[in-house]
């Protein structure tokens, strides 16, 4: 059997917090931290660098449906601004922390499943 196969896709691998290879270790130790290796099949996630990949998709994703929606209820509604702020400052928190380790588990299986390494000069 390969050991470099990977089980199913990246993106539901990463999305569902699970090991990029086998698909049944967990990814994640809390949060947000990475384990060392992976519980089950050994894979070794030393390689994992997310950087600020998960942070730019969340603050995205967060700042399109926020916007949509402060709009849609400004231009239907016109409610004071302290219950705009009252609306959008919570639901952009909950919305942030929502996405942020499912997206991060996405780019690490994203960079094992394409071999991603440090770029280099010739």
């Amino acid at each position: 059997m390969d050991t470099n196969r990977t089980v199913e896709s990246p993106a539901t691998a990463g999305l569902r917090g699970r090991c990029p290879r086998c698909g049944e270790g967990h990814l994640f130790k809390g949060y947000l931290s990475f384990r060392p290796s992976c519980e089950v099949c050994g894979l070794d996630f030393r390689f994992i660098d997310s950087a600020d990949g998960p942070a730019f998709f969340v603050m995205s994703i967060v700042g399109i449906v926020v916007v949509a929606l402060a709009m849609w209820v400004e231009f239907t509604y016109e409610p004071p601004m302290w219950l705009h702020a009252a609306l959008w400052v919570p639901l952009s928190v909950v919305l942030s922390l929502i996405l942020v380790r499912p997206l991060k588990g996405m780019m690490a299986a994203l960079q094992y499943a394409n071999k991603a390494a440090e770029g280099r000069f010739r």
